[in-house]
């Protein structure tokens, strides 16, 4: 049977929900922290289909990270400061806990070999490693020089 056509997703490839929410909040962390971004802005400018990041940031704002404000001059800020949400706090929001093998998953039955595994170490350090690269980038690091730089005062720009 070919795979021809469709698009295989490599196992330890970002998914697109996490690809899409972390687009979002690199945007709304790019902006100053008194404004709010419509909507539709954040889907045309980060490339994020509207129905997708509807959900996506449906999710952001039940978790206490983005706040929604209603009505015509409505949109999307940070709940917190960008330098206080980490990549990682992202992905689990909307994608849950990362879990790089099941066999760490006790509560999910994992696997009745862990105790005699040679290969449970490897799958432990390795992530242990990525969610501190995760935990350690945080929006502020991510947010788009270009929009940060057309808020700069022009004393600043000056100088």
């Amino acid at each position: 049977m070919s795979h021809q056509g469709t698009r295989m997703q490599h196992p330890f490839q970002i998914s697109r929900k996490i690809e899409y929410g972390l687009r979002a909040m690199s945007f709304l962390a790019s902006v100053r922290s008194d404004e709010v971004v419509p909507f539709r802005e954040i889907a045309r400018r980060m490339d994020v289909p509207e129905a997708f990041l509807a959900k996506i940031l449906k999710t952001l704002v039940a978790r206490g990270m983005v706040r929604a404000t209603r009505g015509a001059h409505g949109g999307y800020a940070l709940a917190r400061p960008a330098k206080d949400i980490s990549f990682l706090d992202v992905i689990e929001a909307v994608e849950g806990p990362v879990q790089v093998n099941l066999c760490q998953d006790h509560d999910a039955g994992g696997c009745r070999a862990v105790g005699a595994c040679t290969m449970y170490g490897v799958w432990k350090l390795g992530q242990q490693r990525m969610l501190e690269v995760f935990r350690r980038a945080t929006l502020d690091t991510l947010a788009m020089s270009e929009l940060v730089a057309l808020q700069a005062p022009l004393s600043a720009a000056n100088g």
